[in-house]
């Protein structure tokens, strides 16, 4: 009998033992650079929040400004003593994730609390490597005014950019200093763009570039044409002379203009007509451009499971979206827009809703580790275009040329 009791007591006693240390909290680190400054008080909130709710676990915050952040966290990651959890941008996760040293985080995170787009953006091969946090977008945003001079019915969402170049073609017949259309020839406008044709800049296992693909070469010709075409809907820098796109727009001589949500409060009071925004058109499908930020979770973390719930917490818990909404910081990548109420009520533009739907057509930069020195000899070779008579193949020969004399891959 003594000895029964002695090992029931034993064994009461080992049990406490075990809830004690399974209440122990467990301590992750999270490094971030885009609270700090004028955003630092809402982001302690959210961690208070999410900590709240998740006693157990406790937030070390390691907070750096942007101008350093990315050297110091190569420095920690290369060291061996990586941050549990760390945000990201989309150029700099793409490298680290190609790296390795993003933890697939498949199987612990809610994916349909997020757009279809981001998820896809921060995905490889059917895993997921961050949660995704915030974003901004660029949106197709039109004067009114033009259309109904022009006598051409605004844009929908079923538009291609084939209806963008009509359009931008009787727009552009209103006048010799009214534009149709402006989407910069860019690293960034291109490699989105040719997304929506069906082209890449590199193959599907990031062992080979594709720059002069045909479908590639299909959307620089029509970008090319915009400018130096018979039509020339989109002006040169010579006639912009001294304007920006945002001054043409404001001034009601461009009839669309291709630019991110950022522009609105600016266009909100300085136009004096009518705008509003639709997703931007693709080609055979549509594809939008988009700034995100995203955490990422160290695959050397002995904490994997409290890092990935802080970091689909910090994308989609209601109350934490609802401090980030308030405090005007981004966007939250979530799916359900019923929680963005008061976003979309704003206006204009009246179909503030397309911001949101945008992000099912999101393209994410190309999987680079060297995205920098890529980026680079594209714009270099795509700048010249608008002052030349390179033909669209013969650009993207030479960007095909130069990319692989780089040895990026």
């Amino acid at each position: 009998m003594k000895k029964s009791l002695s090992l029931i007591l034993a064994l009461m006693m080992a049990l406490t033992l075990l809830a004690s240390a399974a209440a122990e909290p467990v301590t992750i680190t999270y490094a971030h650079f885009s609270g700090a400054g004028a955003q630092e008080e809402t982001l302690r909130k959210m961690i208070a929040v999410f900590e709240e709710k998740n006693p157990d676990i406790h937030v070390d915050l390691q907070m750096t400004g942007y101008d350093d952040y990315f050297t110091r966290l190569a420095t920690t990651v290369g060291g061996g003593n990586a941050p549990d959890v760390f945000e990201m941008n989309m150029e700099n996760f793409l490298a680290y994730m190609l790296r390795g040293a993003c933890a697939d985080l498949t199987g612990l995170v809610k994916g349909e609390n997020y757009s279809a787009g981001t998820l896809e953006a921060v995905s490889d091969r059917g895993s997921l490597y961050a949660v995704p946090m915030s974003f901004s977008t660029c949106v197709l945003i039109y004067n009114k005014a033009l259309f109904d001079q022009a006598g051409v019915a605004c844009p929908t969402d079923e538009w291609t950019w084939e209806d963008i170049q009509s359009a931008a073609e009787a727009i552009r017949a209103l006048g010799d200093d009214i534009w149709g259309v402006y989407q910069p020839i860019t690293y960034n406008e291109f490699y989105k763009s040719v997304k929506g044709n069906g082209g890449s800049l590199l193959n599907e296992d990031y062992t080979a570039f594709t720059a002069n693909s045909p479908e590639n070469v299909e959307v620089l010709e029509a970008m090319v044409k915009r400018v130096r075409g018979e039509k020339h809907v989109q002006p040169t820098a010579e006639e912009m002379a001294g304007r920006g796109d945002w001054d043409l727009f404001t001034e009601g001589r461009l009839g669309m203009i291709i630019t991110g949500i950022w522009a609105f409060p600016t266009f909100t009071e300085k136009c004096d007509f009518d705008w509003d925004i639709v997703v931007e058109p693709g080609y055979k499908t549509r594809s939008t451009f988009f700034f995100a930020n995203v955490n990422c979770v160290s695959p050397s973390s002995t904490k994997k499971e409290a890092a990935a719930a802080f970091a689909d917490a910090m994308g989609s818990d209601p109350d934490i979206v609802q401090l980030r909404l308030d405090a005007s910081w981004e966007l939250p990548a979530i799916a359900d827009q019923s929680r963005l109420t008061q976003y979309l009520e704003i206006t204009p533009p009246a179909n503030r809703r397309a911001v949101f739907e945008s992000m099912d057509y999101a393209a994410a930069p190309p999987a680079l580790r060297e995205s920098g020195a890529a980026s680079e000899i594209i714009n270099n070779v795509l700048s010249t275009l608008e002052m030349n008579d390179l033909t669209a193949q013969e650009a993207l020969d030479e960007i095909q040329s130069q990319l692989e004399d780089a040895d990026l891959l």
